[in-house]
C-alpha cells in the first residue's frame, strides 16, 4: 500500500513588482513579459496585473515579490504572496 503524502499539485509561480498596497491584506502585482512581435520582429513588453493575498500586510510598493497560484480567496484574488525577494 502506498502512503499518500500531503502534497499540493504543481502551482504556477510568477515574479513581479508591487504596484499598489492600499487595500487590507491585498496587493496588486505587475508581472512583465517580453516577446518578439510575429510580423515586425520588435521586442514588445506587456504587463499584467494580479490581485494577490498578503496575509500579514508585509509587502510595500516597489518590492520585488514571488507569487503563487492558489484557490480563490475572493472575487478577484487567485494568487498569494510567497516571499519578498527585494525590498
Amino acid at each position: 500500500m502506498t502512503e499518500q503524502k500531503n502534497v499540493r499539485g504543481h502551482r504556477k509561480e510568477r515574479k513581479g513588482f508591487v504596484l499598489k498596497d492600499k487595500v487590507n491584506k491585498t496587493i496588486v502585482v505587475g508581472v512583465e513579459r517580453t516577446f518578439r512581435h510575429r510580423v515586425y520582429a520588435k521586442v514588445v513588453k506587456r504587463t499584467k496585473k494580479y490581485q494577490v493575498h498578503d496575509e500579514k500586510n508585509e509587502a510595500k510598493v516597489g518590492d520585488f515579490v514571488r507569487i503563487a497560484e492558489t484557490r480563490p480567496v475572493s472575487k478577484l484574488k487567485r494568487w498569494r504572496l510567497v516571499e519578498i525577494l527585494k525590498g
